[in-house]
């Protein structure tokens, strides 16, 4: 059942943040989906779409969409996907936030997951096109495949061991996405990789969950264009690795001005 809009001066439990550049065409369809499936969830729910310095309607579209959940629009005008992230996320202040692509190639019953594990004290839950219980419709290209199965072998000693560094859709504890998106430094692809390291640095388990996930044709990344950034980044990431851990953050009560309502109990999710 869906839950009413809290009232003014409360904030929502959840903020799911958008990142988007040049999404004129596909973002309508993807709010419209990202909206019906958080007005269904048990919780007050948000979205945040962050404009990538796109050239066309994105922003407009964005700002002017209606719904059954409340959408905000801010700009980022360093481009790269991870800063645009990085803008969002430090950007909210809910208790649970979390990210998605604006072509909602990772099916939104996930949500559902995702929420009940944030709920159960899992810090960080992401999805994983490599769990075993994954529903995944093959790459167009077949290099794109190649290439991400080669990249997360290279990077899951950073991640925390997540099989599958690269899957937008993650979902954190509000205030331990917002001081790992503070150390945030890569603002390309590779960003997915520090994020979760500036995570589990701080001692946050990270729990995948299954998704189901279908090859969205539009997206931005190039194999030719952007593997040789990649690679420099994760060198990048691995120097930052050596500095000190930071501490890890104290456990809290729920904020003030959150609607706290429960979550579904559900079955079938675990660790990829």
């Amino acid at each position: 059942m869906a839950v009413p809009t809290p009232p003014p001066g409360t904030r929502p439990a959840l903020e799911v943040v958008v990142p988007a550049y040049n999404e004129a065409v596909r973002l309508p369809g993807g709010l419209d989906a990202l909206g019906a499936r958080l007005a269904a969830l048990p919780v007050t729910a948000s979205v945040l779409v962050v404009d990538n310095g796109s050239t066309d309607a994105t922003a407009r579209i964005a700002a002017s969409w209606r719904g059954p959940v409340p959408v905000r629009v801010i700009g980022c005008p360093e481009r790269g996907k991870g800063a645009a992230v990085r803008t969002g996320l430090l950007a909210t202040s809910a208790r649970y936030v979390g990210f998605c692509d604006a072509d909602m190639a990772t099916d939104l019953s996930g949500l559902d997951d995702a929420l009940t594990m944030l709920r159960d004290g899992h810090p960080v839950v992401v999805g994983s096109r490599r769990h075993p219980s994954s529903l995944v419709e093959d790459y167009s290209h077949p290099l794109r495949k190649i290439g991400a199965i080669v990249f997360n072998r290279l990077t899951r000693d950073l991640a925390g061991g997540v099989t599958d560094t690269q899957c937008g859709f993650k979902f954190f504890d509000g205030p331990l996405a917002r001081a790992a998106a503070a150390d945030l430094a890569t603002s390309g692809f590779a960003f997915d990789v520090e994020l979760l390291m500036h995570c589990a640095r701080r001692g946050a388990a990270i729990t995948a969950i299954p998704v189901r996930w279908r090859d969205v044709p539009g997206s931005t990344f190039s194999v030719r264009r952007h593997s040789v950034r990649c690679l420099r980044d994760v060198v990048a990431i691995r120097m930052s690795a050596r500095r000190p851990a930071p501490a890890p953050l104290p456990d809290r009560p729920e904020p003030a001005g959150v609607v706290p309502l429960p979550l579904p109990e559900i079955s079938g999710a675990g660790p990829g």
